[in-house]
């Protein structure tokens, strides 16, 4: 990416690119966000099929309090705004005036299980710019389907439609900076290991994976693809891209030898269950709630971590309760959570109905999640030179990379990294990035700014780059491939191969056994595309 100067572009209604996002949810919300204070994006429809998430996003991000909906501006559902838009490019076609003006692009943020549906119908409909939240799709066989469906959307011109992927953690300023100094700068020259972490959070892991939309894989997907696969996608990012792909002719990525992965559900299960809650289910009909670190009125109601009495209206109280800020008082908000974490499952509920909706005042330790709570994948890879580049070919030497998620800490989501490399090591957090060099025995300490604390400015980034590279197609003259290229900084290839690391990683950690990437690669990947 060469261009990260966005952020102090005007707000230029009707000029810049007409967005529409699919998925009013905080996901939803961050990005249409991040389109108004950073872009000259124009957020101008959402599609939301929950009303009150609807009619708030509009009120507050498109139409105003004031107005109703103007044409084109809301719709209930995803599937009436293909229709929609048909017809209105028809009325175009056909030389009716005052048609609304479309969309240039689409930020799809539904539930994962849903993405490839939406991606490929709007792949189908064409001439559309793309950016879809991660996971790209939660099966490795939908992956591969939407690459073909993309490859397949075009503009008028015919060329491929601009695509990104909600990989944040590429376009954060730290992590900008982190590459920069490893893959351009080489400051501690070739890289041997990288060790990454990602510390979840003892009660968002409870939140999200245990009691949320991502406890069971059979209707979501394993833990390490919906919590870390841009963790995944940033060690390769780091260790296999090119350290200059803005050219066409850009070199081939250093691809991994081995994959090899462990992890299981160590604790969030019945056999954890201390022996003083009893048989219950609920933490508000528990004996041992008030003594119990997850409890739900802890995280949800009491004003300790991020409940309601502690004057928070955001993540988590209004995944739990999508309609807090429509309540009076404290006291009132305080009422519907309580009511809303009562709501509990027997075993006479069937299967379906327990998996469709969200428990979040259920136990723990009596939920029916099944994800992995603690995992480590091993990446390694040989030493493969380009050719006329000799035994010393630079970043293409044997390294490895081991990414360790885990759920018990203190931290949530302030990622961490140490790097060795021949000529020194670096330790990255989520604020500074420290360089320590064995030839001079310095150390220098990098402190990138942070321009949101949203995955380190990374939403903001991601963003920035998508409008830019739509507006650069749209308004300035550059082909699709050049904005893929130079702004977005991630092809679709890359994202679908991040994804497909994913996917050997958790077949290595189901066979227990160290797979070669290669053969996988051409056992798994080219036999699906090519079925």
């Amino acid at each position: 990416m060469s261009d990260t100067t966005q952020s102090t572009t005007p707000h230029l209604p009707g000029e810049g690119p007409r967005v529409l996002i699919i998925g009013a949810g905080s996901r939803g919300r961050t990005y249409a966000n991040a389109v108004a204070s950073s872009t000259n994006g124009v957020v101008a429809a959402v599609a939301e099929p929950d009303n009150y998430k609807r009619s708030r996003f509009g009120e507050t991000m498109i139409w105003g309090s004031q107005a109703p909906p103007p044409e084109g501006a809301a719709f209930a559902d995803w599937k009436d705004f293909i229709p929609y838009e048909r017809h209105r490019r028809a009325r175009v076609e056909a030389g009716e005036r005052d048609v609304p003006p479309g969309v240039d692009a689409v930020f799809v943020c539904v539930l994962d299980e849903m993405h490839r549906e939406v991606v490929e119908a709007l792949a189908g409909l064409g001439s559309l710019h793309i950016m879809c939240e991660k996971p790209l799709a939660t099966t490795l066989q939908d992956c591969i389907e939407m690459h073909k469906a993309l490859e397949s959307n075009k503009i008028p011109g015919g060329q491929q439609a601009v695509f990104s992927i909600g990989h944040v953690l590429r376009y954060s300023p730290h992590n900008m900076l982190l590459r920069k100094l490893v893959v351009q700068d080489r400051v501690i020259g070739d890289i041997l290991s990288v060790v990454h972490t990602e510390p979840v959070g003892w009660w968002h892991f409870a939140h999200s994976y245990v009691r949320g939309n991502w406890r069971r894989e059979s209707t979501s997907a394993p833990s390490l693809l919906t919590k870390s696969c841009h963790d995944i996608d940033v060690l390769l990012w780091l260790l296999c891209s090119p350290a200059d792909c803005s050219a066409p002719d850009c070199p081939p990525p250093h691809l991994p030898s081995t994959v090899a992965s462990t992890g299981s559900l160590q604790y969030f299960k019945r056999s954890r269950k201390p022996a003083e809650a009893g048989p219950a289910t609920n933490c508000l009909s528990c004996p041992a709630e008030s003594a119990c670190k997850y409890s739900a009125k802890r995280i949800y109601v009491g004003e300790d971590l991020a409940g309601v009495e502690s004057g928070n209206k955001r993540w988590p109280v209004s995944i739990v309760l999508p309609d807090i800020e429509s309540y009076g008082s404290e006291s009132e908000a305080r009422d519907a959570m309580l009511k809303e974490l009562a709501k509990d499952y027997g075993p006479d509920t069937p299967d379906s109905e327990v998996a469709r909706w969200n428990w979040f005042g259920r136990c723990v330790y009596e939920s029916e999640n099944d994800v992995c709570d603690n995992q480590v994948v091993t990446m390694s890879w040989d030493d493969d030179p380009l050719p006329g580049n000799g035994a010393g070919s630079s970043s293409r030497n044997s390294k490895t990379a081991v990414f360790h998620m885990v759920a018990h800490t203190k931290k949530i989501c302030d990622r961490y990294t140490h790097l060795y490399g021949v000529h020194g090591e670096i330790f990255a957090d989520s604020t500074t990035i420290t360089v320590e060099d064995f030839n001079t025995g310095q150390t220098t300490v990098h402190r990138p700014p942070v321009e949101s604390h949203s995955h380190g400015g990374g939403d903001t980034g991601l963003t920035r780059q998508f409008i830019l590279a739509v507006d650069k197609v749209k308004n300035h003259g550059w082909s699709t491939d050049r904005a893929q290229r130079e702004l977005i900084g991630c092809t679709l290839d890359e994202a679908v191969r991040s994804h497909a690391m994913v996917f050997c990683a958790e077949a290595a950690r189901r066979g227990r056994k160290v797979v070669d990437w290669a053969e996988w690669w051409a056992a798994v990947i080219q036999a699906k595309s090519t079925s």
